[in-house]
């Protein structure tokens, strides 16, 4: 498949699927996107960024799930997205809500090298910063919203990553039953959605100062 036909399709199935997610884009943003999927899918032959098998399974497993997150952040809102990697699930919001402001935790600095071109590309870099270095090793910045999709260890480095977020924010977090059985071990406040076209996978809402309410 060429690249003008891949991007063609990526596109497609991002304005078919869409409704499926309760995501609405606008033609500047599907524009975007586009610019998005054409970069990473030049970078993954060199650093394997994101494993996927066709423009639609990208569109909708990878971008229309990371756009799952825009329901939940308000106007203004500010991120740090930790374990960035190939852009997930920040990159899409970021093109799609233009006064989201993000910062991006990427060790790879490889990886953070592909992040901030795409961010430049994109014309989204004014509102983002970009740090190649382990989370951990960070102070916690000033943002409202901690997001991850595809930490290394996920349910190892839960609870620091707990630790580290702002004591009044909140994390939104990507994963199966077993990021869930750590989440319910730590006693934390959260909540579970169940991400469209999946019987075992879940946006978790976790507040990071509540308890459970039950």
């Amino acid at each position: 498949m060429n690249k003008a036909t891949s991007i063609a399709q990526f596109k497609e199935s991002l304005e078919a699927e869409m409704p499926s997610y309760g995501v609405t884009l606008s033609r500047e943003s599907l524009d975007g996107l586009a610019k998005y999927f054409e970069l990473l899918s030049a970078w993954n032959l060199r650093l394997h960024l994101v494993s996927f098998h066709s423009p639609k399974e990208f569109a909708t497993r990878h971008v229309l799930e990371s756009l799952l997150l825009l329901k939940y952040l308000p106007p203004g809102a500010r991120v740090a997205d930790v374990g960035s990697g190939g852009g997930l699930p920040i990159i899409p919001c970021l093109i799609a809500k233009s006064d989201l402001q993000a910062v991006l935790v990427e060790s790879s600095k490889k990886k953070a090298v592909f992040l901030r071109e795409v961010l430049r590309e994109t014309s989204t870099k004014e509102r983002v910063q970009v740090f190649a270095e382990r989370f951990e090793n960070l102070a916690t910045p000033q943002v409202d919203f901690v997001s991850c999709r595809a930490l290394e260890r996920f349910e190892t480095m839960l609870p620091p990553l707990i630790k580290w977020a702002p004591p009044a924010g909140t994390l939104l977090l990507f994963g199966g039953e077993e990021l869930g059985k750590a989440i319910q071990a730590l006693a934390l406040s959260s909540e579970r959605i169940l991400i469209p076209n999946s019987a075992r996978r879940f946006l978790f809402i976790v507040n990071r100062a509540g308890r459970p309410t039950r």
